[in-house]
Parts: structure tokens; C-alpha cells; sequence
């Protein structure tokens, strides 16, 4: 075995051992072709995925496809440029792809339950608490689930922009084991093009800028940098990413294999986010900004709240309870939170003392703009 599969091999054996949630996304250029969705790869697929869940795994499915599937049916071969054909495609391509996956998956005793996801879904806490528990019923009940965005009525405002952010996102909302990510590359490379060498193991605060063989799919949205992007993501909930090729037969057996060699491995984080802080930080969109001075990006750092004293611009236009991103003042964004107060109250406070709130406002909600409960300090070396 080489140096690459004996360093991958020594981190899975402990990692995979109690890894029994899984959430497996395939990618659209696994589960399509250019014009239509790619059966027999879909046919194989299922039938590894029941076999892992025989084995006693609990499976969750994040699918591309739908779109792709009905560009197919309409007679299209490119992505349509107005938000309702795409939206129609997608309407019809969803009838496809969940038939074809309740065919494979009967065709090995196993049942499968729909579940539509729109980002509003994730952002609303209560929905957001519903699509776990629905999940949760699914896989006590020995279903698989199989999730994709619901392109057919999300607005440009409520995407997740592909797939690899809401698989990573069901991955923290259902407490998954691990996340697999299934493209047509096996694995991230890094280095100079001709000269790039697949990467083992990441861990979750390293650098890496992928490079090396790359086929995008034309018909998805995501990129090696939209997965590494998803597995770090998942990372911070503490849960463990394989990004690997979807095209090679017995590729979720050998991920799942501690002996065995596969893909890229991304390490989760020893410090995990709680469930909540995960969703403030990944779940919700942001609606405008906060740039703070050097002290006050200390205090936060430090495990603060941002105080109103520490504020030097607000931008946006927000209601009290949104996600705002908090920025220092080299331009990079540094935290995530909900604000307690109105961006144009915020405005209005800007460096001011917490004691002076209610004179320059006429009323009091809170000492902090955003309390520490409800903030998230971001790895500064990926923004996210």
C-alpha cells in the first residue's frame, strides 16, 4: 500500500468504527449523462446502498439529477435561462428520478420516502426542526430517504445555490456519522497542473487549493471546491466528509472499510458547533452586515458579544432576529449572528455605549447587538 493509503488507512479505522449515519450525495455527473439520467450507474449505486443498509446502516440520499432529468423530457441540452423553465424542469425531471429510485431500491427489498428541501426550510427554526424530525421517522422506520432541493418553487433568494451545501447541511441536521461525497473525480488533488497528487486526509483547519483532473459536469453547479466547501461545513458539526468517485464500482463499500482505500478524507472538528450554532452559521442567510473595530474582533474571538461600542459600519437592510455577517475592518468576515436590533437602529448606535441605548432610540431590548449565544466566530482561513 502506498504512503497515501496507509496515512487514509490510519485515520479511518477509528473515524468509520461507530459511523452508522450516513448521508451519501450524488452528484448530477454521477447520476446523469448529458441527456438523460444515467440508470445502470443509478441501478449500481442502489444496489451498494443496500447492501450497506442491510449491514445495519442508516442511509440518507442527497440527489442531483431532477433538473438534468427534465431538460431531458423538455427536449433541452442546456440549463434554461428564466427561473420558471427551470423550475418546470425540475417539476418534471423529480418524477424520474424518485421513480427510478423506488425501482432499484424495491428491486432489494427497500422502501424510500421523498423529502424536498428549500433553503427557507433550513432557516426557519421550526422548519428546520420538522425536516429532522421527519428524517429521524424515516430511518426508524427503516426507509431511506432521498433528499434534493426543491427546485420547482425555490426563488433565487431561498437556493441553496447545489447540492453540496444542503448535503452538508442534512448531514448536521440529522446528526450523520459521516457525509459522503460522490462526483466524478476520486478525490481532491493538490499542485501544479500534470503534477497534482490526490490528497488523503484533511484535516479540518488545513489549506488546501484544489487542482489537478478535473470534468465538471455541465449540467451541475458545483465544483471540487463547492465539496470541500460542504465537508468543511460538516466539519464544524463534527462529522467526517469522504469526497470520491461515484463512477467506481464498490466505491461506498471501500469508503466504509477501514482496511481499504478511498477518496479523500476530511477530518471533523474535536470542538464541534451545537446543532444551533451550526444552523446561525451555515442554515441561514445573511441580510446585511456589521464591520467592527480590532476590539471588539477581540472580544468576539475571546467569547463575547458584540457590544454596540465595538460597531464602525452597518450595512443592509434587516429586521431584529436576522443573520447578519460580521466583518472586520481588512474586509474579512469573521462572525455570523442574530441581531437584536433594526439595521437602521443599529446605525444609530454605532460606537455607542450599551448604557446609551435607550436614549438614542427610545427603548431597550438588549445590552448586546448580538449576544455570544447567538454568535458564531468562523474559520478565518475559509470565511465559513
Amino acid at each position: 500500500m502506498s504512503d497515501v493509503g496507509k496515512q487514509q488507512t490510519a485515520h479511518k479505522g477509528s473515524i468509520l468504527a461507530g459511523a452508522k449515519r450516513l448521508v451519501v450525495k450524488l452528484g448530477s455527473s454521477v447520476v446523469t449523462t448529458a441527456d438523460a439520467l444515467e440508470r445502470e450507474r443509478i441501478g449500481r449505486l442502489a444496489a451498494e446502498l443496500a447492501r450497506l443498509h442491510e449491514d445495519g446502516y442508516q442511509i440518507i440520499v442527497v440527489s442531483s439529477g431532477a433538473r438534468a432529468a427534465g431538460l431531458a423530457r423538455l427536449g433541452l441540452e442546456r440549463i434554461p435561462s428564466t427561473i420558471a423553465e427551470q423550475q418546470a424542469a425540475a417539476a418534471i425531471g423529480q418524477i424520474s428520478l424518485m421513480a427510478l429510485y423506488e425501482e432499484f431500491f424495491a428491486d432489494h427489498g427497500k422502501h424510500v420516502g421523498q423529502v424536498l428541501l428549500t433553503a427557507g426550510d433550513i432557516a426557519d427554526r421550526t422548519r428546520y426542526l420538522n425536516a429532522r424530525h421527519t428524517l429521524a421517522h424515516l430511518l426508524d422506520h427503516g426507509i431511506i430517504p432521498v433528499v434534493n432541493e426543491n427546485d420547482s418553487v425555490a426563488i433565487e433568494e431561498l437556493k441553496f445555490g447545489d447540492n453540496d451545501r444542503l448535503s452538508a447541511l442534512v448531514a448536521g441536521l440529522a446528526g450523520a456519522d459521516l457525509l459522503i461525497l460522490l462526483t466524478d473525480v476520486d478525490g481532491v488533488y493538490e499542485g501544479e497542473p500534470g503534477k497534482s497528487e490526490l490528497v488523503a486526509v484533511i484535516d479540518d483547519t488545513d489549506t488546501v487549493t484544489p487542482s489537478g483532473p478535473a470534468n465538471p459536469a455541465t449540467l451541475g453547479t458545483g465544483g471540487m471546491a463547492s465539496k470541500l466547501e460542504a465537508a468543511r461545513a460538516a466539519a464544524k458539526r463534527g462529522i467526517p466528509s469522504v469526497i470520491a468517485s461515484g463512477l467506481e464500482a464498490g466505491v461506498l463499500a471501500a469508503i466504509v472499510d477501514p482496511t481499504a482505500s478511498a477518496g479523500t478524507l476530511v477530518l471533523g472538528s474535536d470542538e464541534p458547533m451545537s446543532n444551533r450554532k451550526h444552523w446561525i452559521a451555515y442554515g441561514i442567510q445573511t441580510r446585511g452586515r456589521i464591520i467592527i473595530d480590532d476590539g471588539a474582533r477581540r472580544a468576539l474571538a475571546g467569547g463575547a458579544s458584540l457590544l454596540p461600542i465595538g460597531m464602525v459600519k452597518v450595512e443592509g437592510d434587516f429586521t431584529a432576529g436576522d443573520a447578519v455577517s460580521i466583518y472586520d475592518q481588512h474586509g474579512t468576515e469573521f462572525a455570523r449572528g442574530l441581531v437584536a436590533y433594526e439595521a437602521a437602529d443599529c446605525g444609530k448606535l454605532v460606537g455607542t455605549a450599551s448604557g446609551s441605548i435607550e436614549s438614542r432610540l427610545g427603548y431597550h431590548v438588549s445590552d448586546e447587538v448580538i449576544h455570544r449565544d447567538d454568535l458564531v466566530v468562523l474559520d478565518e482561513a475559509s470565511g465559513a
